[in-house]
């Protein structure tokens, strides 16, 4: 445990000394996946379907704030929309600007909670966010993650519609705008996670938070429980036709993920776990002390001592416990005789 605690203690010195050069990395890797995905799904439009423009929004994302990331991922999935049809591309502008207005509502520091949730779930580990962001953030992060869910069922939407959407007249924009409306409103799917995620947050935020021992390995066991009922139960009830393999691994994925979580955000010791009691004027205090399980990364210092010599003579002199010793030839004796005197 104290070489894990030592390997803790080194990753945040080194994100700490070198977060100015980190952080724009991550931003730059997680802006190329973002555009990149957009573009696998979609790819309508042959412009922007582009590895340079995909590089060059990247670069510009990785000094811009995490909202432009958001937006430009937006604008990206509409121009994919318009090379479709415009009247596709005139719906997906209307949820957006729906989702805009209750996301920056609510929850307007979240927008990488929404761009992760709609990654994880092309890549079917949207599990982890809910009992994530139940440890590390607040129930109002179920708005990001549901808008999240809502970005990623539109695209699908988008895709699944589109060989019919090819084939439809051009003057059937009303046939057009109804089938990507219906096909969204009647997506039983997302409106089973959506409610399921919510649900999984405010658990695991709760229990969390409670002054129990281990309450975070508490929360996010009974989150992924909780979190995979409530879909089974979806599935049986709407047939949405989920995974329940896909479901399970998933949670296993996220009980994973959320301990490494604890471990770097929530590490403490519950064997000196001490409760302590005391007053003043109006109150007794009754408090539960946990400590935190810390250790100081060893650090190796190498000291070199290069010897000074003088040309032309081998005397030498050194200091011991305030005595001073002298090292003379035959030769210049009496001249280093009369030097130390």
């Amino acid at each position: 445990m104290t070489t894990l605690l030592e390997f803790r203690e080194k990753v945040k010195l080194f994100f700490s000394r070198n977060e100015t050069f980190i952080l724009p990395i991550i931003r730059f890797l997680l802006a190329f996946w973002v555009f990149a995905t957009v573009n696998g799904r979609l790819g309508y439009m042959g412009k922007v379907d582009n590895v340079a423009i995909v590089l060059i929004a990247a670069l510009a994302c990785s000094f811009l704030p995490n909202g432009c990331m958001l937006l430009i991922a937006a604008v990206f999935s509409l121009l994919h929309m318009y090379a479709m049809s415009m009247e596709v591309a005139l719906v997906g502008l209307c949820v957006y600007l729906v989702l805009f207005l209750v996301f920056y509502r609510f929850s307007s520091k979240d927008s990488l909670v929404v761009m992760l949730t709609a990654l994880l779930c092309v890549i079917k580990l949207p599990y982890i966010m809910p009992i994530a962001m139940g440890l590390v953030g607040t129930p109002i992060s179920a708005v990001a993650i549901g808008c999240g869910v809502i970005i990623y069922q539109l695209l699908q939407t988008v895709v699944s519609c589109a060989p019919t959407i090819a084939t439809m007249d051009e003057a059937d924009a009303s046939g057009k705008i109804r089938l990507i409306i219906d096909g969204l409103l009647d997506n039983k799917e997302m409106l089973v996670m959506i409610t399921a995620f919510a649900i999984t947050v405010i658990v695991v935020y709760l229990l969390r938070r409670m002054a129990i021992d281990y309450c975070w390995s508490i929360a996010m066991v009974s989150g992924a429980m909780i979190n995979l009922v409530i879909l089974l139960i979806g599935d049986l009830l709407y047939d949405t036709k989920m995974s329940v393999l896909s479901a399970i691994l998933g949670s296993l994925v996220a009980i994973l993920v959320a301990k490494v979580i604890e471990f770097f955000r929530f590490c403490v010791d519950y064997s000196r776990t001490e409760k302590v009691q005391f007053e003043d004027d109006e109150y007794y205090y009754y408090v539960k002390a946990v400590p935190k399980m810390m250790v100081t990364a060893s650090t190796k210092t190498v000291k070199k001592i290069n010897p000074q010599r003088r040309a032309g003579t081998t005397a030498q002199r050194g200091v011991n416990t305030g005595s001073v010793a002298v090292r003379t030839t035959p030769a210049n004796k009496k001249e280093d005789y009369e030097e130390l005197f």
